[in-house]
C-alpha cells in the first residue's frame, strides 16, 4: 500500500511574531505506525523540502516513544527534509492520504487549490481520506462528486472551540475549526478536552 503523508509549508502563527508549523508527535506516530504495518510512505507539502517544526511540540512535555525514535531515525529526518512539493504528486500513485495537524495548515491548507484538487481525486477515486488535529481545515472546502461540501452530512472531529481558547489562539488562527466544520455542513463530536477522539464516516477519518 502506498500512503501519502502531506505536510504544512507554513511557520508564522498569525502576526504574533512565533512560529508554528507541524505537530511533531502527529507526524510520527502516524509515519511510523503506517510504515511497520509495511506502507510505503511518501511525503509531501506545499513548497516542498524541509516543513516547519511547531517549536512547542518540540519540547520535553511533548515527546513520545516514537518522536523519541523520530528524534533517533536519520532516515526519516533526511526524507522528511526533502518533501516532494504537493503540485508534483498525484492521487493516481498512492491508496490513501493524511494529513498531520498542527497550527500551520490552518493557513496553508483551506483555499489551497492544490490541495483541494488533490483530495478531490481521492474523493473520485474512492481512496480514504486522514486528517489529525488541526488537519482536517484541509477538507472546509473539498467538493464531492455531487459538487456538495464533502464534510457535509458526515461525522467529523478536529481541534475544537474549547481547546483553541484553552491555549489563546482563538484570536490569533484565521478562523476556528470547529466552527468551520459546523458551517461546512460537517457533524462536529468531540471527546474530553485533550483525549484523543476519532470519527470514521465512509472513507473520511478525522
Amino acid at each position: 500500500m502506498k500512503i501519502l503523508i502531506v505536510l504544512t509549508s507554513h511557520d508564522e502563527l498569525g502576526a504574533t511574531g512565533k512560529k508554528t508549523g507541524f505537530w511533531l508527535e502527529e507526524f510520527a506516530a502516524p509515519y511510523y505506525v503506517l510504515g511497520d504495518a509495511g506502507a510505503e510512505l511518501t511525503l509531501a507539502s506545499p513548497k516542498g523540502g524541509q516543513p516547519p517544526l511547531d517549536p512547542k511540540s518540540d519540547l520535553p512535555e511533548n515527546q513520545s516513544d516514537l518522536t523519541h525514535r523520530f528524534r533517533g531515525d536519520s532516515n526519516a529526518q533526511a526524507e522528511l527534509a526533502r518533501t516532494k512539493r504537493l503540485a508534483d504528486v498525484s492521487a493516481t500513485d498512492f491508496d490513501a492520504v493524511f494529513y498531520p495537524g498542527g497550527h500551520g495548515p490552518m493557513w496553508d491548507m483551506p483555499d489551497n487549490t492544490t490541495s483541494i484538487a488533490l483530495l478531490e481525486a481521492f474523493v473520485s477515486a474512492g481512496k480514504p481520506i486522514g486528517a489529525v488535529c488541526h488537519a482536517p481545515v484541509a477538507l472546509t472546502n473539498v467538493r464531492d462528486a455531487s459538487g456538495g461540501y464533502l464534510v457535509n452530512g458526515k461525522r467529523v472531529t478536529g481541534f475544537s472551540n474549547e481547546e483553541e481558547i484553552a491555549v489563546q489562539l482563538d484570536k490569533v488562527v484565521p478562523f476556528l475549526l470547529e466552527d468551520r466544520l459546523k458551517e461546512r455542513g460537517g457533524i462536529y463530536r468531540q471527546g474530553p478536552v485533550w483525549l484523543p477522539h476519532i470519527e470514521v464516516d465512509g472513507l473520511v477519518v478525522t
